[in-house]
């Protein structure tokens, strides 16, 4: 009887694996969520072009941002990410056994201020934006309830909505790495929790149109000039990310409303 339970746990647990690697390699190496915009692109060769303003952010900008976060709002938590890899999507979808959570699980990843030696944060290095994060999580799998916790390495990439007038940010993660998870655990785990930081994070306000745009009265002039961003680029320099907002000037006569 025992080696016949075995056996059926066994099959059970190799039809979920199963399913969940044909869903990894079938689907892709999970990507982040698509967001509005297009990629934002270094400036050009030539210069800066007139009526460009420089916004700096600078290392300790970022610091200060997650350490508020963290410090007086709860910690960012998101549920986890069971169904949807990319768009495959077939008729029998073993996660959705395997991963159906129960009260006594929460089924979410937390992102924390520091763990698994790493610290959460937004780094300015060589050129690129990347952010380490630190996590801990759970789910049920087979009726047990899996506490897990690691570090994930991600890209933080900008984009720029033209129609929006807002900048994005969008991080795409590249690695997760587990505390003390088995291997056959770990590669059921992974691509979940790799999935999730894609999709729900996804996409993060940076600069909203209403915070880069220009409505300026001129009472001696009786008129307003009027400014709208026509092109966004960035470079990082010295610890620091640079967004040059390039705006298309016009003037009104008249004293024209705020927007």
């Amino acid at each position: 009887m025992g080696k016949i339970l075995l056996f059926i746990i066994g099959a059970v647990l190799g039809l979920v694996i199963g399913g969940v690697l044909v869903l990894y390699f079938f689907g892709g190496a999970p990507r982040a969520a698509s967001i509005p915009g297009n990629p934002i692109q270094p400036p050009d060769t030539g210069g800066i072009p007139a009526g460009t303003a420089t916004v700096v952010l600078n290392q300790q900008f970022f610091d200060m941002i997650l350490a508020t976060i963290f410090r007086d709002m709860n910690a960012p938590a998101f549920p986890l990410n069971l169904t949807g890899r990319n768009n495959f999507q077939p008729d029998f979808q073993p996660e959705k056994v395997a991963f159906q959570q129960n009260a006594a699980c929460e089924g979410k990843i937390t992102l924390l201020p520091e763990g698994s030696g790493v610290i959460t944060s937004v780094r300015l290095e060589n050129g690129n934006i990347l952010a380490p994060l630190a996590f801990q999580g759970s789910t049920s799998l087979l009726g047990n309830c899996i506490n897990f916790a690691g570090w994930a390495q991600a890209d933080f990439n900008l984009r720029y909505d033209e129609t929006q007038q807002t900048v994005f940010g969008q991080i795409d993660v590249q690695t997760i790495n587990l505390d003390g998870v088995t291997p056959l655990l770990s590669g059921v785990i992974t691509p979940i929790v790799q999935t999730t930081l894609n999709n729900r994070v996804n996409p993060i306000t940076i600069l909203r149109g209403e915070q880069i745009a220009l409505n300026l009265p001129i009472t001696a002039t009786n008129g307003t000039l009027n400014a709208k961003v026509k092109d966004v680029r960035s470079d990082i320099k010295d610890n620091a990310l640079n967004l040059y907002v390039t705006y298309d000037f016009a003037g009104t006569k008249g004293i024209q409303p705020a927007q």
